[in-house]
C-alpha cells in the first residue's frame, strides 16, 4: 500500500464498534480527527453507530458488517482495509462475547465461536494489520482484554481463558516491538454498563444486577489517553486498579473464589 497523502486523516479501525466500548472508543478518535472504519457481525447497528459518530461533522466512517469468528470475515474485513486510500493509524481488536454460567452445563458451540472470535480472529487480523504497520514502521494496537484477566474466573472459565490470552498475547507483541513505530496496550476494563452481560446470560448475576457499573463512555477515555501515552495495559479508574491489584497479590484460590460472588448463578437474587 502507498503512502497516504499528506491531507488524509489518520485511520482507525474498531472491531465491535456499533455499541459499547467499542462505540465509545470510536468516538474518542472521531473526536480527536479520525477517520474510521468500524466492524462489527450486525449491519443495521453498524449503520447506526455511523450515523451517530457522522453527526460530529468532519468525520469519515466505513462499515464492513461480517463476522469475524471466521476467516471469511476476518479476510473480508482486511481487503476492506487495504482497499483504503489511507493506511491504518490504530487498531483496536475490541470485538468479543462471554458467557456466563458452569462449564459442565454451558453450551460447548457458544464457547467454540467464543474462542474463534475472541482469541483466533483477533489473532489473524492482528496478523494481517500489524505486518502492514511493521512495513511503515508506525501504527497503534489496542487489545480490549479484561480485568477478569487478573484472576481465575469460575463461571465464565472459557471467557476469562480468551482475556487472559490477550492480556499476554498484547504484553508479547509490546516487547516484540519496543524498537520500532509501533505501540501495543491493552484494555482492561472491569464491569461496565453495556449489553455485555444480557448476551452472556449473565442478568442473574450480583455483576448483572450490579447498579454503578462504569460508564462505557468514561472506558474508551482512558483507553485512548492510555494508547495515545504508549501506555503498556489500561485499567480505568482507582477503585479497577485497586481491584486488580488486590487480585493480582491474593492466592489464586482466594481470588477465584472473589470472582465467584460477582458470576455465579443465582447471586444478583441474594
Amino acid at each position: 500500500m502507498s503512502e497516504a497523502p499528506e491531507d488524509v486523516r489518520p485511520l482507525a479501525v474498531v472491531t465491535g464498534g456499533s455499541n459499547g466500548i467499542g462505540y465509545e472508543l470510536a468516538r474518542q478518535f472521531a473526536e480527536h480527527g479520525y477517520d474510521l472504519l468500524l466492524a462489527a457481525e450486525n449491519e443495521p447497528h453498524l449503520r447506526e453507530a455511523a450515523g451517530a459518530l457522522q453527526s460530529l461533522g468532519g468525520v469519515r466512517v466505513e462499515i464492513c458488517a461480517g463476522d469475524l469468528s471466521q476467516e471469511e470475515g476476518v479476510r473480508a474485513l482486511y481487503e476492506r482495509i487495504r482497499g483504503l486510500a489511507a493506511p491504518v493509524d490504530v487498531l483496536c481488536v475490541n470485538a468479543g462475547v462471554g458467557l456466563g454460567g458452569p462449564f459442565a452445563e454451558t453450551d460447548l458451540e457458544k464457547e467454540i465461536r467464543m474462542i474463534n472470535l475472541n482469541i483466533t480472529g483477533a489473532v489473524a487480523l492482528t496478523k494481517f494489520v500489524l505486518k502492514d504497520m511493521v512495513a511503515r514502521d508506525r501504527g497503534k494496537i489496542l487489545f480490549t482484554s479484561s480485568i477478569a484477566a487478573t484472576m481465575p474466573d469460575p463461571f465464565e472459565a472459557v471467557y476469562g481463558g480468551t482475556k487472559v490470552f490477550l492480556r499476554w498475547f498484547g504484553e508479547s507483541l509490546r516487547n516484540e516491538l519496543k524498537d520500532t513505530g509501533v505501540g501495543v496496550t491493552v484494555l482492561m476494563p472491569s464491569i461496565t454498563d453495556t449489553n455485555f452481560f444480557q448476551r452472556a446470560e449473565m442478568m442473574d448475576t450480583k455483576a448483572g444486577q450490579m447498579e454503578h457499573k462504569d460508564d462505557p463512555a468514561t472506558v474508551a477515555k482512558a483507553a485512548f489517553e492510555g494508547l495515545m501515552a504508549d501506555r503498556d495495559k489500561v485499567i480505568p479508574t482507582l477503585k479497577n486498579k485497586a481491584l486488580a491489584a488486590g487480585a493480582e497479590m491474593l492466592p489464586d484460590t482466594a481470588a477465584a473464589q472473589m470472582h465467584r460472588g460477582l458470576s455465579e448463578p443465582g447471586s444478583g437474587r441474594t
